[in-house]
């Protein structure tokens, strides 16, 4: 199965395969809404996080009237192959590629398309060929990967993880395991070297000497978006987030910095999708909402402009 209306028409909750432009099929899950629709949302997720990770927020905007499409990218969960070790992939296509075809699956000709991002979801805004066809954005916890942005005690594990611990790992796997240290899905060889690279950098793949095409196409991105990030997320503080959306350089940009309720509820870089979050899904629902009329001036600038 890999249509839309096929995907749509199964049951309020239904698995498929979805095909990306080079014909890699993809797990993918779609969540019918419930009620008044309010729009279709694509939940990009984070690097290394499976799609079963959202479950919970997906179930939750289905009821607030949401069509939601998560997925697992190529090489993580379900869209994995049997083994990474040889799997070529480049982390770009994840979002040139997998979210495109989420977009382009959901894409119904006149429901406000919405993009939910955590953490490289915030990113992989700016590489989407098809950004033209979403509203409005909101995502949660992108930063721009680099160390120094981080707090001094997260910002020596990560160097160690960079320098000494990964690169035994991947040279003993011949892929980024990163579930031998409880910290994620297991990752491709392209994914962990891009990655890798971008994090040398303070200003992530915009200061990548071999990307000097990536500033003009986020550039090009016009979309409204929210940028929220928690004070207590080691991973991605506000600083490393301003730090990174500087690339979004004409879109309509709001930053949000989001503090616990308390020392016993911190947020940190997973909290955004837990199941103490839900007021935080409420405000970026109900904000995504307020810009369904930009849906139509959206699609025509995206269209004017040869994208």
């Amino acid at each position: 199965m890999n249509t839309r209306k096929s995907a749509m028409n199964l049951s309020k909750i239904a698995p498929f395969l979805l095909q990306a432009d080079d014909g890699f099929r993809l797990a993918a899950t779609l969540y019918a809404a419930q009620g008044t629709l309010q729009g279709n949302l694509v939940m990009a997720g984070a690097t290394g996080v499976q799609q079963r990770f959202y479950r919970r927020f997906a179930l939750y905007a289905a009821t607030q009237g949401f069509n939601v499409l998560t997925l697992d990218y190529r090489g993580v969960g379900e869209s994995a192959p049997k083994t990474l070790k040889g799997f070529e992939m480049s982390y770009l296509d994840w979002g040139l590629r997998d979210l495109a075809a989420a977009v382009d699956f959901i894409d119904d000709g006149t429901t406000p398309i919405y993009w939910m991002g955590h953490s490289f979801g915030g990113h992989a805004l700016g590489l989407l060929p098809n950004h033209h066809k979403i509203t409005a954005a909101y995502c949660f916890g992108t930063g721009a990967g680099w160390a120094g942005w981080m707090p001094r005690l997260e910002a020596f594990k990560v160097r160690l993880l960079w320098t000494c611990i990964l690169p035994l790992i991947v040279r003993w796997k011949g892929y980024m395991a990163w579930s031998v240290l409880g910290m994620g899905d297991d990752l491709p060889l392209g994914v962990y070297k891009d990655w890798k690279r971008w994090c040398a950098h303070p200003h992530y793949f915009f200061d990548d000497p071999t990307m000097t095409a990536i500033a003009g196409r986020y550039a090009q991105v016009r979309v409204p978006c929210v940028f929220a990030n928690a004070v207590d997320d080691s991973w991605a503080p506000p600083i490393s987030r301003d730090a990174f959306i500087k690339g979004y350089s004409a879109a309509q940009l709001q930053t949000l910095d989001l503090a616990p309720a308390s020392q016993k509820h911190p947020i940190g870089h997973m909290g955004y999708f837990r199941a103490s979050a839900t007021a935080m899904w409420d405000g970026a629902l109900n904000w995504l909402v307020s810009h369904r009329n930009a849906a139509a001036t959206n699609r025509r600038s995206g269209t004017e402009g040869g994208q």
